[in-house]
């Protein structure tokens, strides 16, 4: 008899661990300033990249600078993908108005074996809210082969369909950039995911522009050059997908910002907030944020 309850009081106290990471009542409260955007403006979207960082002391260290960060513009939506390991600790430590993202997530639509995969529907119940899909490392690969165009789009979809929101990255590396295809490249990565995504689906989607020789190098696409290539996608969606859509979907960039350049870059009128890495593992991310304008009441 002794061993049936053992088992009985271990599985209830697993599920009550469980229940306090998901429902993450005791999140700290946020801040926030100045007025919302007005209907139609869209809403800057601000997110963090951690990528592969972080130990738990230091993962804790940030949560509390963040959480020290003061006040989020009103016009911004602020998101911090983690590594999977960390995201039940961001979901009870971090303030309740930065939502918390994954970086990846499996094109399998269900549970199953498929193992060292985390489905979609999975981080929904952890309470999860976003996922990044399609990031120029994954679709690069480091040391196994590269997810492809199709792949990344069915990810997007799958994500979408499980209630998650997305950030999708798309972008060109240096020599295409420097050959003048930087468009088609973008199209190319949009495409596959246009066929499969509905005009609904498309509210749960920011299109992250980063140009892959911008991505960790110290070298930044100047204000002008990025705005050129957000106002392209943007007609792009535009003919490809409908006006609405085009005029909805938020792009943000991803090519190295930080605290000094994310004022300019955020002024430009197709940039729609940013998809940060190295800025957002300091104090610096809190100053990206700061960066966007706040609406006067």
């Amino acid at each position: 008899m002794f061993v049936p309850y053992l088992l009985t009081t271990l599985s209830s106290q697993l599920t009550s661990t469980v229940k306090h990471f998901v429902h993450h009542e005791k999140r700290p409260k946020g801040s926030s300033k100045g007025q919302p955007p007005k209907e139609g403006e869209r809403k800057n979207l601000i997110g963090g990249n951690w990528k592969c960082n972080g130990t738990l002391a230091s993962a804790k260290e940030l949560i509390e600078t963040l959480n020290k960060g003061g006040a989020i513009p009103a016009t911004a939506e602020v998101v911090v993908a983690v590594p999977f390991i960390h995201i039940p600790l961001v979901l009870e430590k971090l303030r309740d108005d930065i939502e918390v993202a994954a970086q990846n997530c499996g094109v399998n639509e269900k549970q199953g074996a498929y193992t060292g995969e985390i489905c979609a529907s999975q981080l929904v119940d952890m309470g999860v809210t976003w996922v990044v899909i399609g990031h120029s490392e994954r679709r690069e690969g480091f040391g196994m082969a590269g997810e492809d165009n199709e792949l990344v789009a069915k990810k997007v979809k799958v994500a979408v369909d499980a209630g998650l929101k997305v950030m999708f990255c798309i972008g060109e590396k240096k020599e295409e950039r420097e050959a003048g295809v930087t468009l088609d490249v973008c199209s190319a990565q949009l495409a596959p995911a246009a066929k499969l995504l509905s005009k609904e689906d498309w509210s749960k989607v920011s299109i992250a522009y980063e140009p892959v020789w911008a991505i960790g190098t110290g070298l930044t696409a100047t204000p002008e050059m990025a705005q050129e290539t957000h106002a392209s996608i943007r007609k792009w969606i535009s003919e490809n997908v409908s006006e609405d859509v085009a005029k909805a979907v938020r792009i943000q960039y991803g090519g190295s910002m930080k605290g000094s350049n994310a004022k300019e870059l955020l002024d430009q009128p197709d940039i729609d907030g940013g998809l940060i890495g190295g800025a957002s593992l300091t104090a610096d991310f809190v100053t990206c944020w700061s960066s966007v304008a706040c609406a006067e009441s």
